[in-house]
Protein backbone atom coordinates (compact mmCIF):
# COMPACT_ATOMS: atom_id res chain seq x y z
CA UNK A 1 0.00 0.00 0.00
CA UNK A 2 0.76 3.42 -0.67
CA UNK A 3 1.69 5.05 3.32
CA UNK A 4 1.20 9.10 3.25
CA UNK A 5 1.98 11.08 6.18
CA UNK A 6 0.01 13.70 6.25
CA UNK A 7 0.72 16.89 8.53
CA UNK A 8 0.65 20.76 8.98
CA UNK A 9 0.43 23.34 12.32
CA UNK A 10 -2.51 23.81 14.43
CA UNK A 11 -5.06 25.83 12.30
CA UNK A 12 -3.34 25.01 8.99
CA UNK A 13 -6.56 23.20 7.32
CA UNK A 14 -4.95 19.38 7.74
CA UNK A 15 -8.12 17.86 8.88
CA UNK A 16 -9.83 19.84 6.05
CA UNK A 17 -7.09 18.00 3.59
CA UNK A 18 -7.62 14.40 5.22
CA UNK A 19 -12.18 14.80 4.58
CA UNK A 20 -10.84 15.60 0.83
CA UNK A 21 -8.31 12.61 0.78
CA UNK A 22 -11.16 10.24 2.29
CA UNK A 23 -13.71 11.34 -0.17
CA UNK A 24 -11.68 10.68 -2.80
CA UNK A 25 -11.09 7.05 -1.46
CA UNK A 26 -7.81 7.00 0.80
CA UNK A 27 -7.97 5.17 3.77
CA UNK A 28 -7.11 8.07 6.74
CA UNK A 29 -6.08 7.12 9.74
CA UNK A 30 -6.18 10.15 12.42
CA UNK A 31 -3.56 9.82 15.11
CA UNK A 32 -5.44 12.46 17.24
CA UNK A 33 -8.68 10.34 17.26
CA UNK A 34 -6.77 7.08 18.12
CA UNK A 35 -4.91 9.37 20.71
CA UNK A 36 -8.66 10.00 22.55
CA UNK A 37 -9.44 6.57 21.80
CA UNK A 38 -7.49 4.76 23.95
CA UNK A 39 -7.76 6.68 26.96
CA UNK A 40 -11.77 6.45 27.15
CA UNK A 41 -13.37 4.66 29.74
CA UNK A 42 -12.67 1.13 30.10
CA UNK A 43 -9.26 0.89 28.59
CA UNK A 44 -6.38 -0.05 30.16
CA UNK A 45 -4.42 3.17 29.61
CA UNK A 46 -6.60 5.54 31.12
CA UNK A 47 -6.74 3.15 34.43
CA UNK A 48 -2.88 3.94 34.23
CA UNK A 49 -3.00 7.40 33.71
CA UNK A 50 -5.18 7.51 36.96
CA UNK A 51 -2.96 5.62 38.77
CA UNK A 52 -0.32 7.39 37.67
CA UNK A 53 -1.91 11.11 38.06
CA UNK A 54 -4.99 10.81 40.55
CA UNK A 55 -8.17 10.17 40.70
CA UNK A 56 -9.12 13.39 40.03
CA UNK A 57 -8.22 13.70 36.87
CA UNK A 58 -11.06 11.34 35.96
CA UNK A 59 -14.87 13.38 35.41
CA UNK A 60 -18.12 11.89 37.04
CA UNK A 61 -18.82 9.81 33.76
CA UNK A 62 -15.63 8.22 34.05
CA UNK A 63 -13.79 9.98 31.32
CA UNK A 64 -10.30 11.81 31.03
CA UNK A 65 -10.21 15.62 31.80
CA UNK A 66 -8.02 16.11 29.59
CA UNK A 67 -7.42 19.92 29.60
CA UNK A 68 -6.62 19.48 33.63
CA UNK A 69 -4.23 16.83 32.63
CA UNK A 70 -2.99 19.21 30.16
CA UNK A 71 -1.98 21.42 32.67
CA UNK A 72 -0.16 18.93 34.91
CA UNK A 73 2.09 17.85 31.77
CA UNK A 74 2.51 20.98 30.62
CA UNK A 75 5.99 22.54 31.01
CA UNK A 76 7.26 19.43 33.41
CA UNK A 77 9.15 17.38 30.85
CA UNK A 78 9.64 14.40 33.34
CA UNK A 79 5.17 13.60 34.23
CA UNK A 80 5.33 14.04 30.30
CA UNK A 81 7.63 11.18 29.70
CA UNK A 82 5.54 9.22 32.14
CA UNK A 83 2.16 10.21 30.23
CA UNK A 84 3.59 9.57 26.85
CA UNK A 85 5.18 5.82 28.53
CA UNK A 86 1.67 5.00 28.96
CA UNK A 87 -0.56 6.40 25.71
CA UNK A 88 2.55 5.85 22.85
CA UNK A 89 2.14 2.33 23.27
CA UNK A 90 -1.15 2.09 23.20
CA UNK A 91 -1.67 4.64 20.37
CA UNK A 92 0.75 2.84 18.19
CA UNK A 93 -1.10 -0.94 18.47
CA UNK A 94 -3.88 0.44 17.74
CA UNK A 95 -2.41 2.30 14.50
CA UNK A 96 -1.24 -0.96 13.72
CA UNK A 97 -4.34 -2.39 13.73
CA UNK A 98 -5.94 0.20 11.74
CA UNK A 99 -3.36 -0.09 8.84
CA UNK A 100 -3.62 -3.80 8.64
CA UNK A 101 -7.57 -3.24 7.73
CA UNK A 102 -6.43 -1.16 4.60
CA UNK A 103 -6.89 -3.44 1.51
CA UNK A 104 -3.17 -4.16 -0.71
CA UNK A 105 -2.72 -1.90 -2.93
CA UNK A 106 -4.85 0.93 -1.16
CA UNK A 107 -4.06 4.63 -0.31
CA UNK A 108 -3.24 5.32 3.81
CA UNK A 109 -3.17 8.55 4.86
CA UNK A 110 -1.88 8.94 8.51
CA UNK A 111 -3.10 12.58 9.54
CA UNK A 112 -0.59 12.69 12.48
CA UNK A 113 0.15 16.45 13.55
CA UNK A 114 3.95 15.48 14.68
CA UNK A 115 5.27 13.80 11.53
CA UNK A 116 8.23 16.13 11.98
CA UNK A 117 9.04 16.68 15.60
CA UNK A 118 8.93 13.11 16.25
CA UNK A 119 11.01 12.93 12.68
CA UNK A 120 8.96 10.00 10.84
CA UNK A 121 9.21 11.60 7.55
CA UNK A 122 11.03 8.36 6.42
CA UNK A 123 8.29 5.99 7.11
CA UNK A 124 5.72 7.27 4.84
CA UNK A 125 6.63 6.88 1.15
CA UNK A 126 5.50 10.37 0.82
CA UNK A 127 4.99 13.16 3.17
CA UNK A 128 2.32 16.03 2.43
CA UNK A 129 2.35 19.33 4.51
CA UNK A 130 -0.60 21.84 4.74
CA UNK A 131 1.26 24.98 5.13
CA UNK A 132 -0.18 28.36 5.97
CA UNK A 133 1.10 31.35 7.25
CA UNK A 134 1.47 31.54 11.51
CA UNK A 135 -0.40 34.71 11.54
CA UNK A 136 -2.96 32.93 9.03
CA UNK A 137 -3.36 30.32 11.41
CA UNK A 138 -3.72 32.19 14.70
CA UNK A 139 -6.30 33.84 13.31
CA UNK A 140 -9.15 30.92 12.25
CA UNK A 141 -8.13 29.45 16.19
CA UNK A 142 -9.42 32.99 17.39
CA UNK A 143 -12.67 32.80 14.98
CA UNK A 144 -13.01 29.35 14.48
CA UNK A 145 -12.12 27.68 17.65
CA UNK A 146 -12.46 30.34 19.77
CA UNK A 147 -9.39 30.45 21.39
CA UNK A 148 -7.57 33.54 23.14
CA UNK A 149 -4.95 35.02 21.09
CA UNK A 150 -2.27 34.93 23.27
CA UNK A 151 -3.45 31.20 23.60
CA UNK A 152 -3.42 30.18 19.74
CA UNK A 153 0.51 32.42 19.47
CA UNK A 154 1.89 30.16 22.35
CA UNK A 155 0.31 26.79 20.44
CA UNK A 156 1.51 27.53 17.17
CA UNK A 157 5.04 28.69 18.50
CA UNK A 158 5.14 25.87 20.18
CA UNK A 159 5.00 23.72 16.85
CA UNK A 160 8.05 23.11 14.02
CA UNK A 161 8.30 26.17 11.90
CA UNK A 162 7.67 26.70 8.33
CA UNK A 163 11.55 25.55 7.23
CA UNK A 164 11.61 22.54 9.23
CA UNK A 165 8.04 21.56 7.77
CA UNK A 166 9.29 22.46 4.52
CA UNK A 167 12.25 20.21 4.55
CA UNK A 168 9.94 17.31 5.30
CA UNK A 169 7.63 17.80 3.02
CA UNK A 170 7.26 15.83 -0.98
CA UNK A 171 4.46 17.97 -1.05
CA UNK A 172 3.66 21.25 0.47
CA UNK A 173 -0.43 21.77 -0.78
CA UNK A 174 -0.50 25.71 0.26
CA UNK A 175 -3.57 26.76 2.36
CA UNK A 176 -4.27 30.57 2.96
CA UNK A 177 -7.13 30.76 0.66
CA UNK A 178 -10.29 29.24 0.98
CA UNK A 179 -11.48 25.56 1.35
CA UNK A 180 -12.66 24.83 -1.74
CA UNK A 181 -9.37 26.12 -3.07
CA UNK A 182 -7.28 23.21 -1.16
CA UNK A 183 -9.84 20.60 -2.12
CA UNK A 184 -8.79 21.42 -5.38
CA UNK A 185 -5.51 21.10 -4.54
CA UNK A 186 -6.08 17.89 -3.01
CA UNK A 187 -7.61 16.52 -5.86
CA UNK A 188 -5.11 17.43 -8.21
CA UNK A 189 -2.60 15.41 -5.75
CA UNK A 190 -4.46 12.47 -5.76
CA UNK A 191 -4.99 12.05 -9.28
CA UNK A 192 -1.56 12.88 -10.51
CA UNK A 193 0.22 12.00 -7.58
CA UNK A 194 -0.93 9.84 -5.21
CA UNK A 195 -3.17 7.34 -7.53
CA UNK A 196 -0.21 6.72 -9.87
CA UNK A 197 2.37 5.93 -6.89
CA UNK A 198 0.27 3.42 -5.30
CA UNK A 199 -0.36 1.40 -9.05
CA UNK A 200 3.18 1.50 -9.65
CA UNK A 201 3.65 -0.17 -6.18
CA UNK A 202 1.06 -2.46 -7.07
CA UNK A 203 3.03 -3.39 -10.23
CA UNK A 204 6.73 -3.01 -9.73
CA UNK A 205 6.73 -0.19 -11.85
CA UNK A 206 10.06 2.57 -11.92
CA UNK A 207 9.35 6.47 -12.50
CA UNK A 208 11.87 7.42 -15.42
CA UNK A 209 12.61 10.72 -17.26
CA UNK A 210 12.02 10.09 -21.20
CA UNK A 211 13.90 12.70 -22.42
CA UNK A 212 17.05 14.56 -21.47
CA UNK A 213 16.07 17.92 -20.32
CA UNK A 214 18.48 19.60 -17.96
CA UNK A 215 17.12 21.48 -15.33
CA UNK A 216 19.09 24.51 -13.83
CA UNK A 217 20.36 24.36 -10.14
CA UNK A 218 17.36 23.64 -7.52
CA UNK A 219 17.88 23.92 -3.78
CA UNK A 220 15.16 21.43 -3.15
CA UNK A 221 17.57 18.87 -4.83
CA UNK A 222 19.74 18.22 -1.40
CA UNK A 223 16.60 18.25 1.16
CA UNK A 224 14.71 15.56 -1.48
CA UNK A 225 17.77 13.64 -1.13
CA UNK A 226 17.98 13.48 2.18
CA UNK A 227 14.26 12.57 2.49
CA UNK A 228 14.76 9.49 0.02
CA UNK A 229 18.14 8.16 1.96
CA UNK A 230 15.58 8.30 5.13
CA UNK A 231 13.53 5.72 3.23
CA UNK A 232 15.92 3.53 2.55
CA UNK A 233 17.67 3.33 5.82
CA UNK A 234 13.86 2.55 7.13
CA UNK A 235 13.28 -0.05 4.65
CA UNK A 236 16.38 -2.12 4.69
CA UNK A 237 18.18 -0.76 8.48
CA UNK A 238 22.01 -1.56 9.10
CA UNK A 239 22.55 -2.99 5.52
CA UNK A 240 23.19 -0.08 3.92
CA UNK A 241 26.59 0.85 5.80
CA UNK A 242 26.71 4.26 3.92
CA UNK A 243 24.08 6.18 2.48
CA UNK A 244 25.24 9.30 -0.12
CA UNK A 245 23.40 12.30 -2.20
CA UNK A 246 25.50 11.59 -5.57
CA UNK A 247 25.42 12.87 -8.98
CA UNK A 248 24.94 16.10 -10.66
CA UNK A 249 22.17 16.80 -8.39
CA UNK A 250 24.84 16.84 -5.48
CA UNK A 251 26.54 19.57 -6.47
CA UNK A 252 25.34 23.05 -6.03
CA UNK A 253 25.04 25.48 -9.16
CA UNK A 254 25.21 22.28 -11.49
CA UNK A 255 22.22 22.39 -13.94
CA UNK A 256 21.54 18.13 -13.99
CA UNK A 257 18.57 16.28 -15.05
CA UNK A 258 15.52 16.28 -12.72
CA UNK A 259 16.61 13.32 -11.38
CA UNK A 260 18.54 12.33 -7.51
CA UNK A 261 21.04 9.68 -7.79
CA UNK A 262 21.33 7.85 -4.34
CA UNK A 263 24.46 5.74 -3.14
CA UNK A 264 23.93 2.47 -0.78
CA UNK A 265 27.17 1.59 -0.03
CA UNK A 266 26.98 -2.23 1.81
CA UNK A 267 29.72 -4.47 2.72
CA UNK A 268 29.04 -7.00 -0.05
CA UNK A 269 26.45 -7.42 -3.22
CA UNK A 270 25.24 -10.77 -1.74
CA UNK A 271 23.82 -8.59 1.05
CA UNK A 272 22.22 -6.57 -1.92
CA UNK A 273 21.06 -9.48 -3.07
CA UNK A 274 19.40 -11.09 -0.05
CA UNK A 275 15.79 -11.22 -0.68
CA UNK A 276 14.83 -9.20 2.40
CA UNK A 277 17.06 -5.90 1.36
CA UNK A 278 15.28 -6.51 -2.26
CA UNK A 279 11.79 -6.74 -0.42
CA UNK A 280 12.42 -3.91 2.13
CA UNK A 281 13.79 -1.24 -1.12
CA UNK A 282 10.56 -2.21 -2.78
CA UNK A 283 7.94 -1.95 0.34
CA UNK A 284 9.59 1.85 0.76
CA UNK A 285 8.75 2.64 -3.59
CA UNK A 286 12.39 1.35 -4.61
CA UNK A 287 12.14 -1.63 -7.54
CA UNK A 288 15.09 -3.65 -8.10
CA UNK A 289 15.77 -2.95 -12.22
CA UNK A 290 17.34 -6.84 -12.84
CA UNK A 291 19.52 -5.83 -15.91
CA UNK A 292 21.46 -3.14 -14.82
CA UNK A 293 24.43 -4.74 -12.79
CA UNK A 294 27.50 -2.91 -13.50
CA UNK A 295 28.55 0.94 -14.21
CA UNK A 296 31.17 1.23 -17.14
CA UNK A 297 34.75 2.04 -15.15
CA UNK A 298 37.42 3.94 -15.19
CA UNK A 299 39.71 0.90 -14.97
CA UNK A 300 38.91 -0.58 -18.18
CA UNK A 301 36.49 -3.14 -15.89
CA UNK A 302 33.26 -3.17 -15.23
CA UNK A 303 32.41 -1.69 -11.83
CA UNK A 304 29.63 -4.39 -10.40
CA UNK A 305 26.73 -2.60 -8.33
CA UNK A 306 22.75 -3.30 -7.88
CA UNK A 307 20.22 -0.50 -9.11
CA UNK A 308 17.10 0.47 -7.85
CA UNK A 309 14.54 3.37 -9.13
CA UNK A 310 11.99 5.10 -7.65
CA UNK A 311 7.61 4.35 -8.18
CA UNK A 312 6.70 8.21 -7.40
CA UNK A 313 5.58 9.73 -11.10
CA UNK A 314 6.51 12.51 -9.23
CA UNK A 315 10.03 11.85 -8.14
CA UNK A 316 12.36 10.25 -10.15
CA UNK A 317 15.07 8.63 -8.56
CA UNK A 318 17.97 6.18 -8.80
CA UNK A 319 19.71 4.20 -6.30
CA UNK A 320 22.77 2.65 -6.81
CA UNK A 321 23.82 -0.14 -4.47
CA UNK A 322 27.76 -0.75 -4.21
CA UNK A 323 30.44 -2.04 -2.08
CA UNK A 324 32.14 0.20 0.19
CA UNK A 325 35.15 0.51 -0.78
CA UNK A 326 34.34 -0.88 -4.16
CA UNK A 327 36.21 1.64 -7.43
CA UNK A 328 32.98 2.70 -8.51
CA UNK A 329 31.45 3.83 -4.86
CA UNK A 330 34.91 5.52 -4.34
CA UNK A 331 34.57 6.97 -7.99
CA UNK A 332 30.68 8.31 -7.41
CA UNK A 333 31.97 10.33 -4.33
CA UNK A 334 35.04 11.69 -5.74
CA UNK A 335 33.59 12.95 -8.68
CA UNK A 336 30.66 14.96 -6.79
CA UNK A 337 33.35 16.32 -4.21
CA UNK A 338 36.02 17.10 -6.79
CA UNK A 339 33.37 19.02 -8.72
CA UNK A 340 31.98 20.60 -5.53
CA UNK A 341 35.26 22.08 -4.74
CA UNK A 342 36.30 22.77 -8.73
CA UNK A 343 34.32 25.43 -10.41
CA UNK A 344 36.12 25.61 -12.81
CA UNK A 345 35.57 21.63 -14.13
CA UNK A 346 31.93 22.27 -12.94
CA UNK A 347 31.73 24.62 -15.22
CA UNK A 348 32.97 22.45 -18.31
CA UNK A 349 31.12 19.00 -17.27
CA UNK A 350 28.07 21.48 -17.43
CA UNK A 351 28.90 22.54 -20.56
CA UNK A 352 29.22 19.54 -21.98
CA UNK A 353 25.70 18.40 -20.71
CA UNK A 354 24.16 21.41 -22.13
CA UNK A 355 25.53 20.28 -25.42
CA UNK A 356 24.38 16.51 -25.35
CA UNK A 357 20.86 17.30 -23.79
CA UNK A 358 20.46 19.84 -27.20
CA UNK A 359 21.72 16.83 -29.52
CA UNK A 360 20.18 13.93 -28.39
CA UNK A 361 16.61 12.28 -27.89
CA UNK A 362 16.90 9.80 -25.01
CA UNK A 363 18.34 9.77 -21.66
CA UNK A 364 20.27 5.95 -22.74
CA UNK A 365 22.00 7.95 -25.33
CA UNK A 366 22.98 10.78 -23.30
CA UNK A 367 24.40 8.60 -20.32
CA UNK A 368 26.69 6.85 -22.94
CA UNK A 369 27.54 9.97 -24.76
CA UNK A 370 28.77 11.22 -21.37
CA UNK A 371 30.86 8.80 -20.81
CA UNK A 372 34.15 9.78 -23.22
CA UNK A 373 33.91 13.01 -20.46
CA UNK A 374 34.61 10.51 -17.66
CA UNK A 375 37.29 8.84 -19.04
CA UNK A 376 39.10 11.78 -19.47
CA UNK A 377 38.37 13.72 -16.30
CA UNK A 378 39.12 10.91 -14.22
CA UNK A 379 42.70 11.32 -14.14
CA UNK A 380 41.98 15.07 -13.54
CA UNK A 381 39.79 14.05 -10.72
CA UNK A 382 42.62 11.56 -9.15
CA UNK A 383 45.25 14.23 -9.08
CA UNK A 384 42.97 16.62 -7.15
CA UNK A 385 42.35 13.86 -4.92
CA UNK A 386 45.89 13.46 -4.31
CA UNK A 387 46.84 16.94 -3.64
CA UNK A 388 44.27 17.66 -1.38
CA UNK A 389 44.61 14.33 0.46
CA UNK A 390 40.85 13.71 -0.18
CA UNK A 391 39.33 10.20 1.00
CA UNK A 392 35.69 9.38 0.81
CA UNK A 393 33.94 10.72 3.88
CA UNK A 394 36.31 12.92 4.74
Amino acid sequence: MLRVGLTGGIGSGKSTAARELARLGAHVVDADAVAREVVEPGQSALTEIARRFGDHLLRPDGSLDRPALGRVVFGDPAALRDLEAITHPAIWARTAELVAEVPEGGVLVHDMPLVVEKGMAGEYHLVVVVGADAEVRVARLVRDRGMDESDARTRVAAQADDAARRAAADVWLPNEGSPEALATAVRRLWHRRLEPFADNLRSGTRSRLPVPVLSPPDADWAPTAARLLARVRHGVGEAAVTLDHVGSTAVPHLPAKDVVDLQVGVATLADADDPAFVAGMARMGFVRVEDVTEDHGRDGAPWPKRFHGSSDPGRVAHVHVREVGSAGWQFALLFRDWLRADAGERDAYAAVKADLAARLVTTEEYADAKEPWFDAASPRARAWAERTGWAPGA
